[in-house]
């Protein structure tokens, strides 16, 4: 072997170690005098050690570098390195007018900035205490920043400057969910619905198409086949980030905290809450529930869904729904013994605060619009407001106007610090309907928060609203209008969500009640209690006890449910439990147990009684690289038999690259991930690792808008032949960005090799090989040895010294054919690599 038949010397192995840390950590260019009458080198004078005479030293030359402002991480870009005029030995690097405006630097330090190179460059002087520093060795410039330079920013909140609005591309998102049902005595049944998300960027404007479908299918006697799909939504937004806003075109949802939520044709400007800092956004709304049997959980809105997904035997608690969400949802849930649960949650926000001397807004004009894409309602305008008048008081109003209806709304809202946040206001309604005299009416409304540290309690929502009987709601009007006639017109209702923690006693506690109350109708109320006990009990630790009870009352009906169950871990990473169920139809008893296959895969297999009779159970997750799948299957003995499955992912397609991938937040945020087209290299933003695809590209999804998003690569988990330079990158995306972002990746084999020129003599020690992508690779040592990585079959590799590409490796197809005792020869570079090279 080489290594065997010629040593490298220690001394000189020891200098060019030292070199390079003396390169990567001192900031000042000192001019460093080496005596090379001290090293142990055969030829002292084919030497080029001009990159290590000066600390940080870089080349002129125009380089491809990671940009981290004080430990951020910003996108790669070109960066030029020239030598000032006042030292032609030094080389600076050269921050341009375009670069700066990435920084994130407040406009009164903008202001002060003064340039060199012909006003191409910034002048570091001109900002004292700003530091940049170039490290080849991890392709990144380093910039320190006084912080009283930066605009305001927190842990994973960026300032709008530093927002990503991403690249132009395409996406489809789906989200299918498959049943078949056998009852031991009747007609098979088959069923499947899907809905998803597809669209096209283009710069800063999102244009999306929601989608939705069902199939059904029935043998025997009474067969059916019936198919539905339809677009549901056809719609174009885009992030106006100057004014924190977001402007909507097309079909959408009314978005209100003033007046009911609709849908319409027209456009929508309002501001974005998700363009503030995390401490200033609102409330999300959440459902919960008990599944009998595995099921499917659908969630709509006047006959869109916005959200789907199959749920294992038990209660359930779905918290990832857009805090942009109002207005009432649907609930459905689809059990596998063909039962339906049905109910509605109201979703109403947080009271309407504004920070002081802020105004936030939300415009509309438009005409109201069905599923099937008809008008069916004149055209209005809307408008609504908060203003922040003093720390801690904020005036509300707002008017939604059109021809035969109009509503305006005025109230105040009130931080009470200490006490949680109130507010109050008044609706005045003016309705002209068919076959009726003009209708005006008042609703009087009341919210409340308030997080209780001390008591380590949250009331999430408290409101309460009362509407006179000739007050109209904007939908109670269109659905007269469409009729004739007035419907169950609303009255009474009050909403409320409390979460309680006892820490010491391991007990957490959730309450949701609604309940609503009509002039012409009976009451509906909807309540759900869980609680959770985590106890040990001698050897046996983490033993979890809970207990879910529901009720939905609806037309004088009640709907009753109470799950109580008990499991504790088995092993590592199993957990067995046992769980009883009662509804109104039946009761369940239930053996359960659930563990994982890896880290990607996990099951849970249970086996008990019915009213029915026997039954088993078995549900599965797989979370893949494309697509996350489910599936299910239950038997219940002389009964039925039943079986689902399930797949959520997506499609990314741009001029960067395209990838399949798993999803769960249908057209959301994602980035596009380059591993410099090498595969199965693994990256997450956090959960479960995804591999780069045969090209090099990976889609990772489900990103949070306007947050500062780390993706990282998995160590632990890289090929062994691959090297990464730097593995985290960080990006701020916009809603519905397609961000992007490479890592360096060097892959290939590694060699200690000995190179000769076409003369025959060694190239001098301190030369710099690169690949032809720019990557160091190597550096060469005594008596031209180097050990050089990233080696692949006819690759080509160029050697630097004197500030300039000398000449290239031209490696073999069969790199197995390289005889490591023997000179590797270093070819005059070829014309048109010569050109490049000159243009890099």
């Amino acid at each position: 072997m080489f290594f065997k038949q010629h040593k490298i010397n220690i001394i000189t192995t020891t200098i060019m170690i030292t070199f390079g840390s003396l390169s990567a950590q001192l900031y000042a260019a000192d001019t460093i005098q080496f005596n090379t009458a001290l090293f142990d080198l055969e030829d002292k004078k084919n030497i080029d050690i001009k990159q290590f005479s000066r600390a940080g030293y870089i080349m002129p030359g125009i380089y491809p570098l990671k940009v981290q402002v004080n430990k951020e991480t910003l996108p790669e870009q070109r960066f030029s390195f020239y030598a000032p005029e006042n030292d032609p030995e030094d080389s600076l690097v050269c921050i341009t007018p375009e670069q700066v405006q990435q920084l994130g630097l407040t406009a009164s330090s903008l202001k002060q900035i003064t340039w060199w190179h012909n006003n191409e460059c910034l002048d570091l002087r001109s900002l004292p205490g700003f530091q940049a520093r170039g490290d080849l060795s991890d392709s990144t410039l380093y910039l320190s920043i006084p912080q009283a330079y930066l605009e305001y920013r927190t842990a994973n909140w960026d300032p709008p400057s530093l927002w990503d609005e991403g690249i132009s591309g395409a996406i489809l998102d789906y989200n299918i969910n498959a049943r078949a049902n056998k009852p031991h005595d009747n007609n098979s049944n088959y069923n499947v619905t899907a809905n998803g998300v597809a669209g096209v960027n283009l710069g800063a404007w999102r244009f999306r198409g929601d989608w939705q479908g069902r199939a059904q299918r029935e043998t025997g006697s009474n067969s059916k086949n019936e198919h539905d799909f339809q677009w549901s939504r056809l719609y174009a937004y885009k992030a106006l980030t100057s004014i924190k806003a977001k402007l909507t075109l097309g079909e959408d949802y009314f978005n209100t905290d003033l007046f009911d939520s609709f849908r319409f044709t027209g456009v929508g400007l309002r501001s974005d809450i998700l363009m503030l800092p995390p401490n200033l956004r609102g409330y999300a709304p959440e459902i919960t529930g008990v599944a009998t049997t595995n099921a499917t959980v659908i969630v709509s809105q006047q006959g869109r869904i916005i959200y789907q997904e199959q749920v294992a035997a038990g209660p359930f608690r779905i918290q990832n729904l857009s805090d942009a969400t109002t207005g009432k949802l649907d609930v459905r849930i689809e059990e596998q013994d063909g039962s339906v649960q049905e109910y509605q949650v109201e979703t109403a926000n947080i009271p309407y605060l504004t920070r002081p001397g802020s105004i936030r807004y939300k415009l509309a004009m438009g005409r109201p619009t069905d599923m099937d894409h008809h008008v069916n309602g004149d055209t209005f305008a809307s408008g609504e407001m908060s203003w922040g008048v003093t720390n801690g008081w904020s005036l509300l109003a707002g008017s939604l106007n059109s021809q035969d209806y109009n509503a305006f709304n005025v109230g105040v809202g009130r931080d009470l610090l200490a006490f949680g946040a109130l507010s109050f206001d008044i609706t005045h309604s003016i309705a002209n309907i068919p076959n009726d005299k003009k209708l005006t009416g008042n609703s009087y409304r009341i919210n409340y928060s308030k997080r209780f540290d001390d008591y380590d309690s949250q009331v999430q929502f408290a409101g309460y609203r009362f509407s006179e009987r000739s007050f109209m709601t904007v939908t109670d009007f269109l659905t007269a209008k469409d009729s004739g006639e007035r419907q169950g017109s609303n009255k009474e209702m009050y909403v409320i969500s409390l979460n309680k923690n006892f820490r010491e006693s391991r007990i957490t506690a959730y309450l949701n009640y609604s309940h609503q109350t009509y002039w012409d109708k009976p009451e509906s109320n909807r309540y759900n209690l869980m609680v959770t006990k985590t106890l040990d009990w001698g050897s046996l630790k983490n033993i979890n006890i809970s207990l879910s009870a529901y009720r939905n009352k609806y037309n004088e009906t009640n709907d009753d449910g109470l799950y109580i169950s008990a499991s504790m871990p088995w092993g590592n990473g199993a957990n067995i439990g046992y769980s009883l169920q009662a509804t109104r139809d039946d009761t369940v008893n239930r053996a359960t147990y659930y563990d994982k296959l890896s880290d990607r895969t996990n099951y849970q297999v249970s086996a008990g009684s019915t009213n029915k009779g026997g039954t088993v159970s078995t549900y599965i997750t797989h979370y893949g690289d494309n697509t996350k799948l489910t599936a299910n299957a239950s038997y219940i003995h002389n009964n039925y038999t039943s079986f689902g499955v399930g797949a959520q992912g997506g499609f990314t397609m741009t001029l960067n690259g395209a990838d399949a991938h798993r999803v769960s937040n249908i057209g959301g945020t994602r980035l596009l991930i380059d591993t410099d087209g090498v595969a199965k290299i693994p990256v997450s933003d956090r959960g479960i690792p995804i591999a780069s695809n045969a090209f090099g590209k990976v889609v990772v999804p489900d990103l949070n808008s306007y947050y500062r998003s780390k993706v990282k690569v998995d160590l632990n988990a890289l090929p062994n032949n691959a090297e990464v330079t730097d593995s985290i990158v960080q990006a701020t995306l916009t809603e519905g960005a397609i961000g992007y972002r490479k890592f360096n990746v060097l892959s290939g084999e590694k060699m200690m090799l000995s190179m000769r020129m076409s003369d025959g003599s060694a190239p001098p020690f301190g030369a710099q090989i690169t690949n032809l992508k720019g990557k160091e690779t190597g550096i060469v040592t005594d008596n031209g040895y180097a050990y050089v990585s990233g080696i692949n079959p006819n690759e080509v590799m160029i050697i630097h010294w004197g500030g300039e590409a000398q000449c290239e490796i031209n490696f073999p197809e069969n790199l197995e054919t390289i005889n490591q005792g023997l000179f590797i020869p270093c070819k005059p570079l070829s014309n048109k690599r010569n050109e490049a090279d000159n243009n890099l």
